[in-house]
């Protein structure tokens, strides 16, 4: 048998895939709740694939067998030598070991060490010496570690860029696709920006930027909000409405009515649910045929598979976290970024769900954006500091990165 562990949200696909590539091969999938009677079946299986999750609650069950191979899909799962997730997989017995990942791991290398450690363990040394040895003279940049590393690793590492494998992959073209705020949109985020500036420049002189991270997050989220649209805003100011038109919906309406005339099929990304719901209501109204899907969704695959093979529906609403990656739709040729998101390698991951190996159209991806606000900023700070981008990001400690005067900025009207 040969095992593959995957993030649970591409479970479905491997399946299919394999359904589609390898039919003549048993498939075994361990996943649900009653998983006790399933074990007894791997011995006669040939592909077992199971998740990062359950892996580690069945793991004393999966170590009674030896694999032939094990393949770990997006392994970058198991990038902390040190968690429970990767111990696992270390502890299972197979004869050859493959790891696959879209990321590439140059960005941190201790990542690099742990994908190691499962595949060939021991082969970049300890977690110490390796820190020591390695990690911390590249960190100073020390040139010749860096090759010794690159030589060590060379041999096991076959990368291959999207360039290179789909020569006939036609490019996908970027636009900024600006627009304005409507009239009151503006005096509510003019009055809005003034007063948490006010707060949030306030919170850090007196905690600091890094223990303010949760109110600047916040600030920075209504701003957001109010450039989507106004009705997202849950503000409780005296004598504010919220019940406001808003200048990016309605170049959007323009936007996507145009394209669904000229026969394109799109999706429309957000990060926010509920401006999903207010472009639903839209499209309902005026009875345009839609998929739809969002963290909540249970009909992930049945939303894909109707997009995908009705030419009648032209729009796809997908929220950026439950749809962002994994999902094969290469049936439409336009994407339409409705909020920008801070780090642009979500963005472009989003945006390879349809620019990827099988597609034959050039593919159009608009991020809009409002004029002289919060978003047009966060694409200057994308721009200035690559390192930005995560380091506005949750849980990252690269906060390091944004000083007061980005923070100015940032709410500057």
């Amino acid at each position: 048998p040969n095992l593959i562990v995957v993030p649970t949200s591409v479970l479905p696909n491997w399946e299919r895939e394999a359904e589609k590539f390898v039919p003549e091969l048993k498939r075994l999938i361990i996943y649900g709740t009653r998983r006790e009677n399933m074990f007894a079946r791997i011995e006669g299986s040939h592909l077992v694939i199971t998740t990062y999750a359950l892996l580690r609650r069945d793991l004393e069950e999966l170590q009674k067998y030896e694999f032939n191979s094990i393949i770990l899909d997006e392994a970058q799962n198991i990038k902390n030598p040190n968690t429970i997730t990767a111990r696992s997989v270390r502890k299972l017995a197979s004869k050859l070991r493959i790891c696959l990942s879209g990321t590439p791991i140059e960005n941190n290398l201790f990542e690099l060490w742990s994908l190691f450690e499962f595949l060939m363990p021991g082969f970049l040394g300890s977690q110490h010496s390796f820190q020591r040895g390695i990690v911390k003279p590249i960190k100073d940049g020390d040139a010749e570690t860096l090759d010794y590393l690159r030589s060590r690793v060379k041999p096991f590492i076959l990368r291959r860029t999207k360039a290179q494998v789909a020569k006939d992959l036609p490019p996908k073209v970027e636009n900024v696709y600006y627009c304005a705020l409507a009239e009151e949109q503006v005096d509510l985020y003019a009055a809005l920006a003034k007063k948490l500036k006010e707060q949030v420049l306030q919170t850090v002189d007196e905690k600091g930027l890094a223990k303010s991270q949760m109110s600047i997050l916040d600030a920075l989220l209504k701003l957001r909000q109010i450039c989507c649209h106004p009705r997202l805003l849950k503000l409780d100011m005296p004598g504010v409405s919220t019940n406001l038109p808003s200048g990016k919906f309605d170049a959007f309406k323009d936007m996507i009515t145009d394209i669904v005339e000229e026969g394109h099929k799109v999706l429309v990304f957000s990060q926010f649910v509920q401006m999903l719901h207010i472009i639903r209501s839209w499209l309902q109204i005026n009875e345009t045929p839609f998929a739809y899907l969002d963290g909540s969704s249970k009909d992930r695959f049945d939303q894909v598979d109707m997009f995908n093979n009705t030419p009648e529906i032209p729009i796809f609403l997908i929220s950026l976290k439950a749809g962002g990656t994994g999902l094969n739709l290469t049936s439409a040729d336009y994407v339409i970024h409705y909020d920008p998101w801070w780090n642009p390698a979500v963005e472009s991951q989003a945006t390879d769900r349809t620019h990827r190996i099988g597609q034959t159209r050039q593919v159009f991806s608009y991020k809009m954006i409002c004029r002289n606000t919060v978003e047009e900023k966060i694409l200057k700070l994308q721009e200035m500091k690559k390192d930005v981008a995560e380091a506005i990001i949750p849980g990252q400690d690269a906060w390091k990165a944004l000083t007061r005067d980005d923070l100015e900025m940032l709410f500057e009207v």
